[in-house]
């Protein structure tokens, strides 16, 4: 069967280092039908990103430009860098039925549900503890310390955030994590009101 469906919205949040990039990854490598919205952000590249890739890196003017134009699902201000989503990609996608990743704070989960709540997912990464957070960040080696302490520093305002969303996973074992999140995904796909050939379906039985 291929029932027509809407594509979904699936936002994972959480503070610097608790995982959401690594489960991210490992989604989109074991799902066919999910991409990643790959936001643009006017901050530096690290030594691994890739442009188009990772983000799309673009000047401060062009970032206000495109703001001013309305090109933008959601936009924020996060250490210090702008960061927003690009609207048309996204919106056909879920109009052919593609599922779509968002690897977004908090604030970029707050102005999505003001313009597509229905469409969203969103699922909160918590990690074990702060200080297996701090570990994290220090192995990544990819931010220099005051960068560390400025992100250790935000990390509990971050996580207050996760009675917004509607799933909260607890990221203590990678292979638990994406098992719950593919098990999140599953789940949403699978709600009728998702389903718009459903009815057409039903009724051809």
């Amino acid at each position: 069967m291929n029932i027509k469906r809407r594509g979904i919205m699936l936002v994972l949040s959480s503070p610097s280092g608790a995982g959401k990039t690594t489960l991210s990854r490992l989604l989109l490598e074991s799902d066919p039908h999910i991409s990643l919205s790959i936001s643009v952000t006017t901050r530096a590249p690290r030594a691994s990103e890739i442009d188009s890739v990772h983000y799309h890196f673009i000047a401060q003017d062009e970032f206000e430009r495109r703001k001013k134009n309305g090109d933008f699902l959601e936009y924020a201000y996060i250490f210090g860098n702008h960061y927003a989503t690009p609207k048309a990609p996204v919106l056909e996608a879920l109009d052919r039925g593609r599922d779509i990743l968002f690897d977004i704070d908090w604030q970029g989960t707050q102005q999505l549900s003001l313009v597509a709540r229905t469409d969203m997912v969103p699922v909160f990464i918590l990690p074990p503890s702060l200080d297996i957070l701090e570990t994290r960040l220090r192995l990544r080696a990819e931010d220099s310390e005051y960068v560390v302490q400025d992100r250790m520093s935000k990390a509990l305002g971050e996580m207050s955030h996760w009675p917004e969303y509607d799933y909260v996973i607890f990221n203590s074992n990678i292979e638990e994590s994406l098992t719950q999140l593919k098990s999140i995904l599953y789940a949403e796909r699978l709600k009728k009101d998702r389903q718009l050939g459903l009815a057409d379906f039903v009724r051809s039985l």
